[in-house]
């Protein structure tokens, strides 16, 4: 799919990632570029121009002069008035760029471009329910139909509802070919006696690996695997740009398993143009719209160890704070919130006795991009029909709390 391409370089600094955004929500295709890459590989690549932003801007500058295409070393926030001018203008004006980079046209040619790759073969796609991989298993099924087949792992750490959610969407709604595994015992003998937060990601991330590679060889031989890599994952995993952190699906499941080829359709897309993807393709709001999920789920949610007793409570405390928050309209105003059920179990009372019993905690923040949050200023009224429902309705909760920190120092998770 041949695009007019706007080349961000970075020379070091934090804003590119939202620079980038910023560039594509005005319409225009860009690629972040590290700040090593070479006058050559740039050249091959043919952009319209090229920001260069960070510490050392002058100097990498100097260096795709001789590219002979619009070069603006960028200094000013894109959160400003006068920084979003500036990009606009050297966008349209010393650019000449079209504009023309819009979901809908995306949309299409990408499900051209798979029909023409997976029609008469067989793919497999590893079905998780979030956003990325939802919109990945609907193209691969409008490019490959009955050849596709949808691995849904439900590994016992999911939010209240979501394993039915899944299968009714996709399996009963869109009629597609989805095997769901039930796991949650394995998972979870797996993560007895295990409180470290690191540890249990490792024993999550490598236990669905294992049930993965079990259910795929049942199915038998597919020529492709399709997996919901986005953009932020390859720049979070140092491919293209300094490394973060390594997402799993970077890369991950094909060392276990062998396919022909591994296709990411998504992997150009920052989440908020994934979205949008998925509702040009008919997805319901209801799995467009879910907000950020860890991968392990709610087994970094529940601080310490994870036995099905604690997981039984946060469900019903994370649906209960979720549901008031839809009541109060502010769904589509937060960026993120959950509930957090602590490792700390404090004196109370009930039915006019000494109780001990768990400490929910409430997290809601506002965020662009996940890299810095602030946290939200929920009505009181709306917190306290929260507490009053998590106390009530779940017996053995005493206490419920509010985190009020941002991001940093605290990240959004609390593991």
């Amino acid at each position: 799919m041949n695009r007019e391409l706007i080349a961000i370089v970075d020379s070091g600094g934090g804003r590119n990632q939202l620079l980038a955004r910023r560039v594509r929500e005005m319409g225009v295709f860009c690629r972040l570029f590290p700040g090593g890459i070479s006058l050559k590989e740039l050249e091959q690549l043919r952009p319209k121009g090229v920001i260069v932003t960070g510490h050392q801007e002058k100097r990498q500058a100097e260096r795709f002069l001789q590219l002979g295409v619009p070069l603006l070393d960028f200094n000013l926030s894109v959160n400003t008035p006068e920084g979003l001018d500036a990009v606009r203008r050297f966008l349209f004006e010393r650019c000449g760029a079209k504009g023309d980079w819009d979901m809908a046209s995306f949309a299409a040619m990408l499900t051209e471009s798979l029909k023409e790759k997976l029609s008469g073969k067989r793919a497999l796609c590893a079905l998780s329910g979030g956003v990325d991989s939802a919109v990945c298993a609907i193209l691969a099924h409008k490019a490959c139909g009955e050849g596709l087949t949808c691995l849904f792992v439900d590994h016992g750490l999911l939010r209240k509802g979501e394993a039915q959610q899944v299968m009714r969407v996709f399996r009963e709604q869109r009629g597609m070919n989805v095997i769901k595994v039930d796991a949650a015992d394995r998972f979870l003998e797996k993560l007895k006696g295990v409180a470290d937060p690191e540890q249990k990601r490792k024993v999550i991330g490598a236990e669905f690996i294992r049930v993965f590679e079990e259910e795929a060889k049942k199915i038998g031989e597919v020529d492709f695997l399709v997996q919901g890599t986005i953009y932020p994952d390859v720049l979070e995993s140092g491919l293209g740009a300094p490394a973060v952190k390594s997402h799993h699906n970077v890369g991950g499941l094909p060392s276990v398993i062998r396919f022909k080829e591994i296709i990411e359709p998504l992997r150009e897309l920052f989440k908020d143009e994934v979205r949008k993807v998925g509702l040009e393709l008919g997805l319901p709001e209801s799995i467009v719209m879910r907000q950020p999920f860890p991968g392990p789920g709610l087994g970094v949610r529940v601080i310490g160890e994870v036995t099905r007793e604690k997981l039984d409570v946060l469900r019903e405390a994370d649906f209960i704070f979720r549901d008031e928050i839809a009541k109060s309209g502010l769904s589509d105003k937060i960026w993120q919130y959950f509930a957090i059920l602590s490792s700390e179990r404090t004196v109370g009372v009930r039915d006019g006795g000494r109780a001990y019993g768990y400490t929910v905690a409430l997290r809601a923040v506002s965020s662009t991009d996940g890299m810095s949050a602030n946290w939200v200023k929920i009505p009181y009224e709306v917190l306290e029909r929260a507490s009053d429902r998590i106390t009530a309705e779940i017996e053995c909760v005493n206490r419920v709390v509010y985190d009020i920190t941002k991001k940093p120092p605290a990240t959004i998770e609390w593991e």
